[in-house]
């Protein structure tokens, strides 16, 4: 499903076909692209201008007489409209008409940007989002005789050579694959993604990458007396692991940026078991896990100068006669107990001990990544991943990262006062509170009790665990929030 970027100033075969995207009430003959067409497709588009021009989000086909060129226009928006993620959906409607129609290969023209930045993260992003648009997870189906039908190349045609439009398709390449992978790993079902497979596709992916990969094991998690971890994973015949990714380019005395992933590999709720509606999609509960796995390897990737460490608890939440029950304490790495009133809110239980082990880093930030709570999904729709910090430059610099990366992230209450309504009666904390208003804030104010000692943001991308119609993506995981991540690793 990779797709190969190329940038060319010279007009191509005549069987290339060529995507127009258009504005609203254009005229087709106007656009630069129309130049590298033959003349006898010109007159034909001429006189059929009218019909030409697609409306927003509409793909119109037309097949050359003359040559059976195929000729896509796609509708971005009115003039007036125009911002850059309506290119890039664009792009991604572009990429799946393409897929719909089996071209394989395509040409468009690339349009000039103001400045070198510009030029780089505009191209950036359409290298991104159509390499999103092609993926689908077919790792189970049988293959149809023709193919599935990927795109596998993207040709920009410009009037000259430009690097930093080669330079953002070269970025953008890898940050979609990365995206891509994490999309992978978090739509494979549970029976084949357990702890230690994850584990192991983890280690895998270092390979050659610069990353030191290390793996504990359940006897090492014992010797740490991560608690937690121990306590949710005892009722499975699957073993915990704890996944450590160090990637330390910058320099020595640099303080790194610690991301922390939840790596809950299947979550039926424990002994708290979740209706049947709302566990189908439960393999997909490791998002958080595989979304810091290739956030670090997009990192690698691009050869940044940067300190970086993630670190991915992975169990799964089962239940037997010897899973953890509610009303259980545990122990923690901290010392801090948590009281278990619901075996459902486990994976706030095994962030907790992440969130300890990240201390020994002197970390100059930590970000944390959990498909955490419904509540999430209830305060935000599908769309933005709730954003929690106490500090608010931290927040503000999320959201600006957040709609320049298309992860878009919005802050949701952080506040001391939630502490009284998880104060444990019999432990230290509570992994729940007393009713169900506001279990978002709440479970975030409980991890907040393990991340008081450095900077911290909290993502509780549940909202954005699948995707959704309209965002002309194939249905499975979203692969959230892999492009913010990037980005602040960039940046930070």
């Amino acid at each position: 499903m990779s797709i190969k970027f190329k940038l060319l100033t010279k007009p191509q075969p005549r069987n290339i076909p060529l995507v127009f995207f258009m504005f609203e009430g254009d005229d087709i003959t106007a656009y630069s692209l129309f130049k590298f067409l033959g003349e006898e497709e010109k007159e034909y588009l001429k006189k059929i201008k009218k019909s030409v021009n697609p409306r927003e989000k509409e793909v119109k086909l037309f097949v050359m007489p003359a040559t059976g060129r195929k000729v896509l226009t796609v509708g971005v928006c009115k003039k007036s409209g125009f911002s850059a993620s309506k290119a890039v959906l664009a792009a991604r409607i572009a990429v799946q008409a393409a897929k719909k129609e089996k071209i394989k290969k395509f040409a468009f023209w690339a349009a000039p940007m103001d400045g070198a930045e510009t030029t780089r993260k505009f191209y950036e992003a359409v290298a991104v989002n159509a390499l999103m648009a092609n993926f689908e997870f077919t790792k189970y189906k049988t293959p149809p005789k023709e193919g599935f039908g990927f795109v596998e190349e993207i040709q920009a045609l410009a009037a000259k050579p430009d690097k930093n439009i080669m330079e953002g398709f070269r970025r953008g390449a890898i940050v979609g694959e990365e995206v891509n992978a994490t999309r992978e790993l978090a739509s494979t079902p549970g029976g084949d993604m357990t702890p230690r497979i994850l584990a192991e596709a983890a280690r895998k992916v270092s390979v050659g990458t610069g990353i030191k990969i290390t793996i504990f094991d359940e006897k090492k998690i014992k010797t740490l007396k991560m608690g937690g971890v121990l306590g949710v994973s005892r009722g499975s015949d699957e073993p915990p692991r704890f996944i450590v990714m160090e990637y330390l380019k910058g320099p020595k005395s640099g303080k790194p940026i610690v991301l922390v992933g939840k790596g809950v590999t299947f979550d039926t709720g424990g002994l708290n078991l979740k209706p049947e509606q709302a566990i189908y999609e439960m393999h997909m509960d490791m998002s958080g896990g595989a979304a810091v796995i290739h956030a670090i390897c997009a990192a690698a990737r691009l050869k940044l100068k940067k300190n970086i460490v993630g670190l991915v608890p992975a169990v799964e939440n089962m239940p037997s006669g010897s899973s953890y029950h509610p009303g259980d304490i545990l122990r923690t790495m901290s010392g801090k107990t948590i009281e278990v009133l619901n075996t459902d809110a486990e994976g706030r239980i095994i962030l907790a001990d992440a969130l300890s082990y990240a201390k020994k880093y002197n970390p100059e930030l930590v970000v944390d990544v959990a498909t955490l709570t419904s509540g999430a999904i209830a305060a935000l729709g599908q769309r933005y991943t709730g954003l929690f910090t106490a500090d608010k430059k931290l927040e503000e610099r999320f959201r600006k990262l957040g709609e320049e990366s298309g992860d878009r992230v919005w802050p949701l209450p952080l506040s001391e006062e939630y502490e009284e309504e998880i104060k444990g009666t019999f432990g230290d904390w509570a992994n729940i509170g007393k009713n169900r208003y506001g279990d978002a804030s709440r479970a975030a104010v409980f991890l907040w009790q393990w991340a008081k000692e450095y900077p911290w943001v909290h993502l509780d991308i549940a909202p954005r665990m699948t995707t959704i119609e309209g965002e002309y993506l194939a249905k499975g995981a979203a692969g959230a929030p892999v492009r913010l991540l990037t980005r602040l690793l960039e940046e930070f």
